[in-house]
């Protein structure tokens, strides 16, 4: 077993892209950083965005305790430090970066007995969905299914992502609770027609069509009521120049995909919806998650 104190630094994500819902989803390159080291008792300590508190059961350590379950070995204790830059409750994949640390901590202590693909197949277990997960493990674009685990890395392209974060949580089950039981088939063909075309538009270098690509019938127009001002904001986006524009995951996030020099135009259009208290970033494509030696 590996005993070396290490860091892993796993990207913020952005799922859905629109008409992907629990499908597709890209990692931005902003990074949780979680350093370990193998303590005689669990030990957690944060800092960083929003507030956790500091006991094991975070969910670091929920993704670390799982991984070693996954080997069916008992997890021996460790230390864990953690810094996220990441919002918390925003739509940017802050909890999936939490899981996928901690297994991934967990495979370099065993040696690297799970993989890259194991991280995936246990973290997608956890969270239900995987376009959070796929990103943060492989990078980039990714189209993924939790059930079996498989995640396919998509081309990436030059583009950059403006992002308008208000301050205000929509916290995960409430926006899946505003989804309805059921949708009709023209809405389903929709968001499927749709959704092929991300993995071919970036394929192609056909990037006027991730406009069309995006569009979305089966998430947003549901969840819309919990962030005012979405369509308004898409739409702004547009105007200003986007190639692309969708919610982040669950919201309120408002995430626009840009070729490079047309960030300033994006990120002033979308200021309104972020909000007095709010932030807009601009960022680079995210690289999955690598190691820091110590």
């Amino acid at each position: 077993m590996i005993t070396d104190v290490f860091e892993v630094l796993v990207p913020a994500t952005l799922a859905n892209l629109g008409s992907g819902f629990d499908a597709l989803g890209v990692a931005v390159d902003i990074y949780l950083e979680v350093r370990a080291q193998p303590a005689e008792c669990d030990r957690f300590v944060y800092t960083g965005e929003g507030q956790v508190p500091p006991t094991a059961d975070n969910l670091v350590h929920q993704g670390y305790r799982a991984a070693w379950a996954e080997l069916g070995q008992a997890a021996p204790p460790v230390a864990l430090w953690a810094n996220n830059p990441i919002p918390l409750a925003r739509g940017m994949g802050s909890s999936s970066a939490a899981l996928v640390a901690g297994a991934a901590i967990a495979d370099r202590m065993s040696g690297g007995k799970l993989g890259q693909d194991g991280v995936f197949a246990v973290t997608a277990r956890i969270e239900g969905h995987p376009d959070n997960v796929a990103p943060a493990i492989y990078g980039g674009f990714v189209a993924a299914l939790a059930d079996p685990p498989i995640a396919i890395p998509l081309p990436v392209p030059e583009v950059r992502f403006v992002l308008a974060i208000p301050a205000y949580e929509v916290p995960t089950p409430l926006a899946r609770a505003a989804l309805p039981r059921h949708y009709s088939l023209q809405d389903a063909v929709f968001n499927l027609a749709r959704s092929a075309l991300w993995p071919a538009a970036l394929a192609s270098g056909r990037l006027e069509v991730l406009r069309e690509a995006a569009k979305d019938r089966l998430h947003q127009p549901y969840r819309a009521h919990l962030m005012p001002g979405l369509e308004a904001a898409l739409e702004a986006a547009y105007t200003a120049g986007a190639l692309a524009a969708f919610v982040g995951g669950a919201g309120p996030t408002v995430a626009a995909v840009v070729r490079p020099g047309m960030e300033g135009a994006v990120r002033q259009a979308l200021a309104g919806y972020a909000g007095q208290d709010g932030r807009t970033l601009i960022l680079g494509p995210g690289a999955g998650y690598t190691w820091k030696e110590i």
